[in-house]
């Protein structure tokens, strides 16, 4: 695939200005200033002429008007001065075959880039183990798998790594809970229900009675002495707990590569300690082991505390090391909530402290909170929206809507499925990754608004369109309609908006560019009869082709299904 698909139309802007500018602007100057004008009206690229009036001492829309005089117009339908502007009108006819074609030749490969290679770990998701999954973890799993299929369009190699919290002294807790109060066939029938409530009920009765606190810690103890007993349990917990997890991921679409989690890290510790020991970086400060990273205006990375218990940076060091000799990654992205800021800021210094360079390519991605009625949700406040549930609740809404507006469509249940998960998946993916949001099941699951069920159903409306004629497709027969010029733009955007998605670690340049399609196709609908036989059928079906293409890729993008029929 080459970087670009064929109709760099940018391009041809630039060159036609450096023809004339080229004495005073470089090409990358050029390419920079070269903008999209907001409206149609005033054409599809726009030069604004401010940077040369400090150069030639003229007002701007002097100079418009001499480079409008003086550039070769061949290549494009026409080239107007307005006011301190150069606009540019593409040609309409060799733009709408180009984009046409491009998207019929290209198919789902359309928007594919190999700008970039090599393996990209990405920690994402990681629920502690015996919890249920909240709506809190769905940003994380969601963002994190967008990412990865993004990211695998551009050629780079993703590795979707479930660093699983599945250790720690909350484990002493449940061997405890469990020997005491609890059952084996409790368990087995559902787990992470029963594990939750053994746990809850630790920390209330622990109240009253402060020496289970000091069981668990001995339980715990056992546990990283390798008892037999204890390690029997954690990975019976564990086991059970991934079954569960496993039964949403599937429902959400999204699969694993790795589920190494904190404890497969316990034995690559020690080797990192000593490390950091060698290169004299450990100071003692309070009994605390720690690294100075004042140099970067940092407060200091705690690496063991003064009873020797290692922390999440110890941890943390290990798996990126780890990581690094494992994947030599491209890249390294930790798609973890906007408050670990810090946290990831010191991993990056203590690693270049050790010197390696490698750790200017780890990428902190954060993102903001899921709140409910305005509250942070936690597990232990009992302030949780149960993550499966919401799913649950999605489809069933999703079943109600199709029941009403569509009685009779096959496969009717798999559609609800997917149009009620892809609800939820993409609420959660439209918003700017850093911006907090209140969930409220009843807005995600609208068809109409700005939702990924009105991106499906433009999609769906599409196919049926198709499905209405034997008439094929051609993308070379000509298109005078000038709704359809909106959807062609969008259309010829998406490579480039697929790029600047991967730049920016941000799938809402995707779920916004979907909603823009979408409603320009709506449009277009609205006002042009798209079955007429006349000459242009078959470059409308052309248009009508690629937009299920590239609408079915953009959604593929975020991890959304894209059904045929609603």
């Amino acid at each position: 695939m080459e970087e670009h698909n064929g109709m760099d139309y940018k391009q041809q802007v630039v060159q036609a200005l450096a023809a004339v500018l080229g004495d005073e602007l470089t090409t990358d100057t050029i390419n920079k200033l070269v903008e999209q004008p907001k409206s149609d009206d005033l054409g599809d690229y726009a030069f604004p002429t401010f940077a040369l009036a400090k150069v030639r001492r003229m007002a701007p829309p002097k100079i418009a008007a001499d480079i409008v005089a003086a550039i070769d117009q061949s290549q494009f339908d026409h080239v107007v001065a307005q006011g301190a502007y150069v606009n540019f009108f593409l040609d309409k006819v060799a733009f709408a075959q180009d984009t046409l074609t491009t998207i019929a030749t290209q198919g789902s490969h359309y928007g594919d880039a190999q700008v970039g290679h090599g393996n990209v770990p990405i920690d994402m998701s990681s629920p502690n183990i015996a919890k249920p999954m909240s709506m809190g973890h769905l940003r994380s799993t969601v963002i994190g798998n967008s990412l990865a299929k993004i990211l695998t369009k551009i050629g780079y190699t993703p590795i979707k790594i479930n660093y699983l919290g599945d250790w720690g002294t909350q484990f002493g807790k449940l061997i405890v809970a469990y020997k005491k109060w609890g059952s084996e066939a409790d368990v087995k029938a559902n787990p992470i229900k029963h594990l939750l409530e053994y746990y809850v009920r630790f920390h209330k009765e622990a109240e009253t009675q402060p020496e289970l606190d000091d069981e668990a810690r001995a339980w715990f103890k056992k546990l990283e002495d390798g008892d037999a007993e204890a390690t029997k349990l954690w990975q019976w917990f564990r086991g059970e707990s991934l079954k569960e997890f496993k039964r949403i991921y599937d429902v959400l679409g999204v699969d694993f590569d790795s589920f190494n989690g904190e404890a497969f890290m316990n034995d690559k510790m020690d080797p990192v300690i000593q490390e950091l020991e060698d290169k004299h970086l450990l100071h003692e400060s309070q009994g605390a082991e720690i690294v100075d990273l004042s140099k970067y205006d940092m407060n200091p990375a705690l690496i063991r505390k003064s009873d020797g218990a290692t922390l999440y940076m110890t941890r943390d060091l290990a798996a990126a090391i780890y990581r690094h000799n494992q994947y030599d990654f491209a890249q390294s992205l930790y798609v973890v909530g906007m408050e670990q800021k810090e946290h990831f800021e010191q991993l990056k210094a203590v690693l270049l402290e050790m010197g390696y360079d490698w750790a200017n390519d780890i990428h902190h991605i954060p993102f903001g909170l899921i709140t409910a009625n305005g509250k942070k949700l936690s597990t232990r406040k009992g302030n949780v929206i149960l993550l499966d549930k919401v799913l649950q609740e999605a489809v069933d809404l999703a079943q109600d809507q199709i029941a009403a507006k569509h009685p009779d469509l096959k496969h009717a249940d798999a559609v609800a499925k997917a149009v009620g998960v892809g609800a939820v998946v993409f609420h959660d993916l439209k918003s700017e990754r850093k911006d907090s949001f209140d969930f409220n099941l009843e807005e995600v699951v609208r068809f109409e608004g700005e939702t990924g069920p009105y991106v499906q159903y433009t999609n769906a409306r599409a196919h049926s369109i198709l499905r209405k004629t034997d008439v094929q497709p051609d993308a070379h027969v000509q298109l005078t309609d000038d709704h359809a010029w909106p959807v062609l733009k969008q259309l010829a955007a998406f490579p480039d908006i697929v790029l600047r998605a991967a730049n920016e670690y941000e799938p809402s340049v995707i779920a916004k560019y979907a909603l823009r399609l979408a409603k320009s196709f709506n449009q277009y609908y609205a006002h042009t009869k798209v079955l007429v036989d006349d000459d242009e059928l078959a470059g409308r079906l052309a248009l009508v082709q690629s937009v299920t293409v590239v609408l079915s890729a953009a959604l593929g993008l975020l991890g959304v299904q894209a059904p045929a029929a609603m």
